[in-house]
């Protein structure tokens, strides 16, 4: 026997509960994660949406300095730390079915925004700095999808299902990233009459065609979700939920998803950025060697790596606990940044090989990461307070790309790669202690 969803008006199952088999279904949580899963690919989307951009502004006529290209992939990050903060609390207030519909609804805005100023070189710098800040909803939103997802799942399927929707969801960094070159090549069918951009050598681009494309499936998203989705019996009210902050491993699990999913995210939206202003047309080279990297050919393998290490890694976690995953990913990621550094200050651009190889491999260390600490935050903590610390740790470390974006604005990336190998080695040392080592106080 199944839980009984009643009246298909009611959007409330009211006898729902996850542990225990008789008023479970595994038919409407698995539907719940695929419309919130679908709805968080448009979400990544939407908060990468800047960095997919941002590398073409110059050639189509915008005069913007390295400093204000880096604010402009920065801020989203900035943004979606704030909607994160604001989202965490969403999940019991509003429930599933609100929470996925509203925001789809919402992702509409900035793409709307971005296809029409990228389309005028004359549009105000500041009004390109509030659309980056307006694409945060879309990563803001992940901190009330992981939650909502979770009140659907047991404990032994936490790690899969939520492996599944943040890697699946993730996708969507790595898919902007791919598509944009690509979309910018061609008009888009209905769109033929909107006139391209001409960059200085005479070429035709679609800029604006990477905002506009995904607007068609972010509306989909906003009927699935009002017509499929349903609620759980999952209530608490803005100072209920403040509980999570005097359980001590709310702030231990802070820091090393700031760790795996910060740096992993804050390196994604810059990657296009570091490339170019390293080795690409705008660096020190740029007149005396043939073929220099562009940063777009490359910006979408960091999510693209990471994303499908996260879903593999699910069932992992599930299998051998998520601690002693985190701990081999935290560790990796700081071998892999030290790695980075012997190539940061390059004599000639035969060293891009090294840098990306260890780029790569940090991304991949990442991965493994982010489906570790997703798996420990259910195991570790009641339900509740779960859902909660997974939409606070996913918060501060959505800070990740503004974070980055501004050290590297304010310091040299040599500096910066040591410093993140540093903390990086701390965050191994509270997750060996605390979590990963045999007899550990909170194994997860």
């Amino acid at each position: 026997m199944t839980v009984q969803e009643g009246s298909k008006l009611k959007a409330d199952l009211s006898n729902w509960d996850k542990e225990d088999p008789e008023r479970w279904s595994s038919k409407r949580a698995w539907l719940t994660l695929s419309v919130s899963t679908y709805s968080m690919i448009i979400a990544f989307c939407v908060w990468f949406l800047v960095s997919a951009i941002a590398p073409k502004l110059n050639a189509i006529g915008f005069d913007l300095s390295k400093a204000q290209l880096y604010w402009l992939t920065a801020l989203p990050g900035l943004s979606a730390g704030i909607f994160r903060l604001i989202y965490m609390v969403l999940p019991p207030m509003i429930g599933t079915r609100k929470l996925v519909g509203i925001s789809s609804a919402l992702f509409i805005i900035p793409m709307m925004g971005w296809y029409f100023a990228v389309q005028n070189p004359d549009t105000p710098y500041w009004w390109m700095l509030i659309l980056s800040l307006m694409c945060g909803i879309g990563g803001g939103s992940f901190s009330g999808y992981m939650p909502s997802t979770g009140y659907f799942f047991p404990k032994k399927q936490s790690g899969t299902a939520l492996g599944i929707q943040a890697g699946v969801g993730n996708f969507g960094m790595s898919i902007i990233q791919i598509v944009g070159p690509w979309l910018m090549g061609f008009g888009l069918l209905g769109l033929g009459a909107v006139a391209p951009q001409r960059t200085a050598a005479g070429e035709a681009v679609w800029v604006h065609n990477v905002a506009i494309v995904f607007v068609p499936w972010a509306v989909l998203a906003v009927i699935l979700a009002f017509t499929l989705l349903k609620d759980v019996p999952v209530h608490a009210n803005f100072r209920e939920q403040m509980d999570i902050f005097s359980n001590k491993n709310t702030w231990y699990m802070m820091a090393l998803y700031v760790m795996t999913f910060g740096l992993f995210a804050g390196f994604s939206a810059q990657f296009g950025l570091l490339i170019n202003n390293t080795y690409g047309n705008a660096s020190q080279f740029a007149g005396q060697f043939d073929n220099l990297p562009e940063g777009i050919t490359y910006a979408f393998l960091g999510p693209l790596i990471s994303s499908a290490v996260r879903v593999v890694w699910g069932p992992l976690c599930d299998k051998f606990g998520g601690a002693i995953w985190t701990f081999v990913s935290v560790v990796g990621m700081s071998v892999s940044l030290l790695v980075c550094t012997f190539f940061l200050n390059p004599s000639s651009p035969d060293a891009f090989t090294g840098f990306l190889w260890a780029m790569i491999a940090m991304f991949f260390f990442s991965g493994i990461g982010n489906a570790g600490t997703f798996k420990q935050m259910p195991m570790i903590m009641p339900a509740r307070q779960a859902g909660g610390a997974i939409g606070f740790t996913a918060a501060i470390a959505s800070f990740g790309p503004f974070i980055v974006g501004a050290a590297l604005t304010a310091m040299s990336a040599h500096t910066w790669f040591i410093i993140c190998t540093i903390y990086g080695l701390f965050c191994a040392v509270i997750c060996w202690r605390l979590y990963a080592r045999p007899g550990a106080p909170f194994p997860g």
